[in-house]
């Protein structure tokens, strides 16, 4: 807990203020793109010194805005969401507030500058999250101005200078450089500096219990490396390439990192995968792992893609929704890119394949879309962006596609952009003709299925998957020595391809298949057999039984469960090889595990209470929604209710991820269809916080 916060915070504030002023924010969402203003008025820098509460769950500092009036007018305003004034020291000009905004009145000059200097408090219904332990912003569109006065359109930049003051035992992490921290009794703080503008909505801070590893690119740009101290058996396999992927983008793109440095830190409960706050990505804590969940669930095309967005998205930024391809269209592309460095042009052209499977099928289905169109969905703006970058540096040539790249960066930069001036620097450098590609591949709604086969085509790789997976309608005595051939020293997608292809063949014809594919030792192979066997032949069993030893959990949890069920007399052998994996930060082998264990006639019976009390508790607001999550299916499907678990999952229907509290919320609605529960959970309103009793009065009917 934060102990100053225990006092005062206004007068806490004000006396820190007096030793250590003001500094600097950063990160944050794409906006909604309306122009505000930016005709009358320059909003120039933002300082704040700012202090959480994390026990009201509010905002309270001293804020300071300088601005230049560009016409002149009687009035001003920033976005800022049911904020309270609790003090005004400017008094040249008035300073109000609404709803949604604080107002500057007053008689303003074209020409002038200005600056308004207040403390405020802030109680946000969203983008500032308090956790037990940690503390984090996620700005996605409009909504920084819930906690910091900003504006809600990415058209003016701003230069932000954060201070943060957190109690002495918390690490906080912000945009921009970390000037100082200073001390006063039981409290820091950290003060950061920014040296250029950016949009509102990348302004960031998290606050942890972090310890970093500290790398420097070979330009010299200082990159933190943020952890928990209870994952630090975990920082390399998570960061693994991260220098390597900063050092790649910088030569790839050509243009020189524009920021002081680059941190990224993990935290729980994060809405998204990453957000590409400027300098600090925030990342979900699901993409820390060890070197075994690095075979399976890694954290590289995260990394890449955020740290494409300190080009893409934080220094050029788009102008309207319509130009959003801009930004995650590229950061995808230069991910993708970035992966093909490390992982190889194999990998690189199995993602775009497996990409046009995606934007193919929904063409099919009419729910093709305009890259320009302003809502288009997410497959749209970034793997139809990514393709049609792919397609079109393959028109101009790799030369011309970089010069144009390089002579947007630096036309643009730290402005605002749309499609129009991305096309027009292409044109510049090539003499090739982009209007078939911009009528196709931008203002076109149908995928261009054909333009990306041929493109594909170029792949050996994929040639050769082609004509593998062409053999799925080839009677299985046609086609048995090639798919022998390929599950010999397999590629990873070939072979897995080979392995699904004998799904529904007779045994007794495949089974040396089988047995080469296990033999191969390919990782990946051997995982598309756990995947597809969904009966064990006793002829298998022993080869079968490997899997648990891979280095994989994807293939783990299948494997250990497929032998549970398929072999009872083998289960208590099967649960004691397994017993002490945890498998991926949601504990997925040790929640499957305990639901097995105690599902387990016999096995370790005065253990047996433990392991429900284990299973139960990980449905408790002390661990992360994605543990929380799987555990309520176990609690579920093995009927392990109680008062307490039914409590968690009324919270859980009110957390703030979408991807959970959805879930939650059906699994509840079901439990109250039987009356044991519906009982059971009636009374559970003053046992719950008060979102979770409101959520409860909604949904119960007497």
């Amino acid at each position: 807990m934060f102990y100053f916060l225990k006092l005062k915070p206004t007068n806490l504030l004000r006396r820190f203020s007096s030793i250590v002023f003001l500094l600097f924010i950063i990160f944050g969402g794409c906006a909604e793109l309306q122009a505000q203003q930016t005709d009358v008025v320059d909003f120039l820098r933002i300082e704040a010194s700012i202090g959480p509460n994390v026990f009201e769950k509010k905002i309270e500092g001293r804020f300071t805005v300088t601005f230049k009036v560009l016409k002149n007018t009687d009035s001003v305003f920033l976005n800022a969401v049911n904020i309270e004034l609790l003090d005004i020291i400017t008094k040249d000009f008035k300073i109000s507030s609404d709803e949604k905004k604080l107002w500057f009145s007053g008689n303003f000059e074209a020409g002038k500058t200005y600056k308004a200097d207040l403390w405020y408090s802030m109680k946000p219904k969203q983008t500032l999250y308090f956790f037990d332990t940690e503390i984090w912003t996620q700005g996605q569109g409009k909504y920084t101005s819930n906690w910091l006065p900003s504006i809600d359109d990415v058209n003016d930049k701003i230069e932000f200078d954060l201070q943060i003051i957190a109690s002495k035992e918390k690490t906080v992490v912000a945009n921009g450089k970390l000037l100082n921290v200073e001390n006063v009794h039981e409290i820091n703080g950290w003060r950061f500096d920014m040296n250029e503008p950016m949009s509102s909505y990348l302004v960031a801070f998290a606050i942890g219990d972090f310890n970093k590893k500290n790398l420097v690119s070979n330009s010299g740009i200082p990159i933190e490396l943020y952890f928990k101290p209870k994952d630090s058996l975990k920082v390399e396999p998570t960061y693994r390439y991260s220098k390597r992927i900063f050092d790649f983008l910088e030569t790839e793109i050509g243009v020189p990192y524009p920021w002081q440095n680059y941190k990224q830190v993990p935290v729980r409960d994060f809405l998204y995968a990453g957000m590409e706050n400027t300098t600090l990505t925030i990342f979900s804590e699901a993409f820390v792992v060890d070197s075994t969940g690095f075979n399976d669930r890694n954290y590289v095309n995260v990394n890449a893609h955020e740290l494409a967005h300190q080009w893409f998205g934080d220094m050029v930024t788009e102008k309207a929704n319509e130009d959003h391809w801009l930004q995650e269209g590229f950061a995808t592309y230069y991910a993708l890119l970035a992966e093909k460095e490390i992982f190889g042009e194999d990998y690189y052209y199995w993602q775009l394949y497996q990409t046009a499977e995606q934007l193919k099928a929904a063409s099919d289905e009419g729910k093709g879309e305009s890259l320009l169109n302003p809502k288009a969905s997410s497959l749209t703006f970034y793997q139809k962006g990514a393709w049609a970058l792919h397609i079109l540096r393959e028109r101009m040539g790799e030369d011309a596609f970089k010069l144009a790249i390089k002579n947007y960066l630096e036309k643009y930069k730290f402005k605002n952009v749309a499609t129009e001036d991305f096309l027009n620097e292409v044109k510049k450098v090539s003499d090739a003709d982009i209007s078939t590609f911009e009528k196709d591949w931008l203002q076109q709604t149908a995928f261009q299925s054909e333009d990306a086969y041929q493109s594909l085509l170029k792949s050996a790789f994929i040639h050769k998957y082609f004509e593998i997976s062409a053999l799925r309608a080839v009677p299985f005595s046609d086609k048995k020595n090639q798919l022998k051939t390929a599950l010999t020293f397999p590629n990873d997608f070939i072979g897995q391809e080979a392995v699904y292809q004998l799904a529904d063949e007779p045994l007794a014809e495949t089974l040396p298949l089988y047995k080469t594919a296990f033999e191969s030792n390919n990782l990946y192979v051997r995982q598309a057999m756990a995947l597809s066997l969904e009966i064990i032949p006793k002829e298998l069993r022993t080869e079968y039984e490997s899997l648990l030893q891979d280095d994989s959990y994807v293939t783990m949890e299948s494997a250990l469960y497929q032998l549970w069920t398929q072999f009872p007399k083998k289960r208590t052998e099967y649960l004691n090889k397994t017993k002490g994996i945890e498998g991926f930060q949601n504990k997925n082998i040790r929640q499957l595990w305990l639901a097995l264990a105690l599902l387990t006639e016999g096995y370790d019976n005065p253990e047996k209470e433990n392991y429900v009390s284990e299973l139960k508790h990980y449905t408790s607001t002390d661990y992360s929604f994605e543990i929380r999550e799987k555990a309520f299916e176990y609690v579920n499907e093995l009927q392990l209710w109680d008062l307490q678990t039914l409590k968690n999952l009324a919270e859980a229907c009110v957390h703030p991820t979408w991807r959970f509290s959805k879930p939650s919320k059906e699994m509840l609605n079901k439990l109250l269809q039987d009356k044991k529960y519906h009982e059971q959970v009636k009374v559970l309103g003053r046992q719950v916080s008060e979102k979770a009793a409101n959520y409860l009065n909604s949904i119960i009917k007497e």
